[in-house]
């Protein structure tokens, strides 16, 4: 945690990592879980914007299912910590295999890409593409 305040008072978007596991992501939500603690501090830093990455989607069988569960409990608790999940990207991805991280997977073809509605409206696949969507600082 102490490495994780320094960083993110610096930071002008964080991105949180989620992992689809069975149980993981449960864990990791939970009310002392180290997700919901990690988005809770990193708004309370000051940082508003907000990248989510769904990580080891390979281990979730690529499920759309479980990656629109994931969606909708994530989307309520960072709305409870102050973040708009309208204006968040929510990106599929696997980390081991570079799946969506720069190029687009076929792994997912329900997968139709990420939106986030800011001063413009943004679209995208990958987890790059989401990091190039970020806003410059003002």
């Amino acid at each position: 945690i102490k490495n994780m305040i320094t960083g993110t008072s610096q930071a002008d978007c964080a991105i949180l990592i989620i992992a689809a596991g069975t149980g993981e992501f449960e864990a990791g939500i939970s009310k002392d879980g180290q997700t919901r603690e990690h988005a809770l501090l990193a708004y309370t830093l000051g940082v508003r914007q907000l990248i989510v990455a769904i990580n080891k989607m390979d281990t979730a069988k690529w499920s759309g299912d479980r990656y629109q569960e994931i969606i909708k409990e994530t989307s309520n608790f960072i709305k409870k910590v102050g973040y708009n999940p309208k204006t968040v990207p929510f990106v599929p991805i696997s980390g081991f295999n570079g799946d969506n991280m720069i190029d687009e997977s076929p792994n997912c073809p329900w997968y139709k890409g990420w939106e986030k509605e800011t001063k413009t409206k943004t679209t995208g696949k990958t987890l790059l593409e989401a990091i190039d969507a970020i806003d410059p600082p003002s």
